[in-house]
């Protein structure tokens, strides 16, 4: 069962927004699909994991989830559409009257249009009561809709980050600090010769701006994982690694099958390699000539 929320909006608080808008539709007569796609749009937009920096995502987000729950679930947006109906209604009534009318209204409420004065506000009443009722019912038993939502932008969102950090040839950059007195400081055939055991290293860059920082860029990523993990520079000068772009998932240990698959290669896959080859090393190109704009900058 899901609890309240704080945060929780409460029914009057609800009648006096238009969740239609809050979600991005233009009418009361837009289907769910409609719904839940425009949904996605502007939860995706506002979304806290995506807005660390903006304290207000979190409540936006709040909101949209709060307005989805209600239009998706058939009851709860029935009852929500007879309450803004019935608001609609009087303020359209109202604003027909000037202020002598509205005397004159008040005038015959009060002594011949009771009865029906009293059976509009117990109309809106009931409604508004069945609003909250169904307000209650979704917060209890939770919006699978919304659920369902909600575990999509979590998806979405962590699938993006995850292809942002897997992009590109696998590079680590490399860090240290001024070697002690006596003590051999890092060169790029050093570097190279101590991260070339875990793999074929395709370039070393060293920044001449920022001093004692590297790049290397290695031709597999199981390469340059090996050197991640277990690389750790010598006693007296110990390096700094971490990842700049193309880092694999996480895998299970595998200690069968696939041991022979890279020895039996057809045409178009020697085709591929030799095409993939290429664009590293325009890479590569550009990496060089970047580091040199940034030394020169």
């Amino acid at each position: 069962m899901a609890s309240k929320s704080k945060s929780d909006m409460t029914t009057a608080e609800l009648m006096k927004l238009n969740l239609y808008d809050i979600i991005g539709v233009t009418s009361h007569e837009a289907s769910e699909k409609e719904i839940r796609k425009s949904y996605r749009t502007r939860a995706l937009k506002c979304h806290p994991d995506k807005n660390p920096d903006n304290p207000r995502a979190a409540e936006e987000f709040r909101l949209l989830s709060q307005a989805l729950e209600i239009l998706t679930d058939t009851p709860a947006k029935n009852a929500y559409d007879k309450v803004i109906k019935a608001r609609h209604a009087k303020d359209l009534r109202d604003r027909h009257l000037d202020d002598k009318r509205k005397k004159l209204k008040l005038d015959l409420e009060s002594r011949e249009s009771r009865a029906a004065n009293e059976e509009r506000e117990s109309e809106q009443v009931s409604a508004t009561r069945n609003l909250e009722a169904e307000i209650r019912r979704l917060r209890e038993e939770g919006s699978k809709q919304l659920k369902e939502e909600q575990e999509y932008l979590h998806k979405l969102t962590h699938e993006k980050t995850t292809q942002s950090n897997h992009s590109g040839p696998p590079r680590l950059k490399i860090k240290w600090k001024a070697p002690p007195p006596g003590a051999e400081d890092y060169s790029q055939e050093k570097l190279q010769q101590i991260f070339g055991k875990y793999g074929e290293i395709t370039a070393v860059v060293i920044s001449a701006r920022k001093k004692r920082t590297a790049v290397i860029e290695y031709e597999s990523a199981q390469g340059a994982m090996m050197a991640f993990n277990y690389e750790k520079g010598t006693i007296g000068v110990p390096l700094e690694v971490t990842w700049v772009q193309g880092r694999p998932p996480e895998q299970p240990d595998s200690t069968t099958g696939g041991c022979f698959t890279s020895e039996i290669r057809s045409d178009r896959d020697n085709e591929s390699i030799v095409l993939m080859k290429l664009r590293q090393a325009e890479e590569r190109k550009r990496l060089i000539e970047q580091m040199n704009r940034d030394d020169q900058s």
